[in-house]
């Protein structure tokens, strides 16, 4: 057994560890050409049995994707990938990440120094006769990413510039850009991928614009909401959407983001 930098010909092989969906091939080759230095396999005589997949955006470092196969999962090898993808992130100020409520990866984040704090999670269809009129939200373009980093670096304390053109591919980009305040939110046909805002009613607003943007009839979802996201779950529970618990966010010298709702992948 040994943990050793990935390869492009790994990410196939490490797809259904993830159990992320199908975006997740894509999104792991996109981070391989971006942070090679953080994208670490377990290889068990030439099999993949574990991935963990790291970046960084300024002083900031997130753990995108971290799995280890079932039947592997005792005997230490998580914890080593885990270290491999920390390691990636020497001299960053903080750390983010999130997590699904499996016992044995929290016990890995509290040890290597994160807070767990609570998450919960909006989902259902929408209902449409409860969307509000909302002025001052309109679509983005490539001119408005300064205003998405600018907003990014004031919430979160770095950017995500790496990864605009990735995240424009897959999600419709939403800009409020008021004299009160401003955000963003990256929108799809199922709720919101990431929003950001400098205060809540500019956030209450892209995500009341996002939720009017997702098919009508389908589930919506929002998630990786702590308890300091009030203004969303306000927003959700008013548009018709339950409320359950969810997983966990994971910070290192790092206070929740607000107004904020993290990428999974990205942070």
């Amino acid at each position: 057994m040994r943990i050793r930098p990935m390869r492009p010909e790994d990410v196939e092989a490490a797809r259904p560890l993830a159990a992320a969906g199908d975006g997740w091939a894509e999104r792991a080759g996109h981070l391989l050409t971006t942070d090679p230095g953080g994208c670490w396999v377990a290889d068990d005589a030439g099999a993949v049995v574990g991935v963990a997949i790291a970046l960084r955006r300024d002083l900031l470092w997130v753990l995108s994707s971290f799995a280890v196969r079932p039947d592997h999962q005792d005997g230490g090898i998580g914890a080593a990938l885990l270290d491999a993808a920390v390691g990636y992130g020497a001299g960053c100020l903080r750390g983010l990440l999130t997590s699904g409520p499996d016992p044995q990866a929290l016990r890995l984040y509290r040890r290597a120094g994160f807070t767990l704090h609570p998450t919960m999670r909006l989902s259902g269809v929408v209902d449409r006769s409860a969307l509000p009129t909302v002025d001052g939200v309109r679509g983005g373009t490539a001119a408005d990413l300064d205003l998405v980093d600018s907003v990014d670096r004031r919430v979160r304390g770095a950017t995500h510039r790496s990864d605009h053109a990735f995240v424009m591919r897959h999600s419709a980009l939403l800009v409020c850009d008021l004299l009160t305040g401003s955000g963003y939110a990256f929108a799809t046909e199922r709720g919101v991928q990431r929003l950001a805002a400098t205060n809540r009613a500019v956030a209450q607003r892209l995500l009341w614009a996002a939720l009017a943007r997702t098919a009508p009839g389908s589930s919506a979802d929002v998630r990786n909401l702590t308890s300091d996201q009030e203004w969303a779950i306000d927003v959700g529970l008013a548009a018709g959407l339950r409320l359950d618990q969810d997983g966990y966010l994971a910070l290192r010298q790092l206070r929740p983001p607000a107004p904020y709702v993290p990428s999974s992948g990205f942070g």
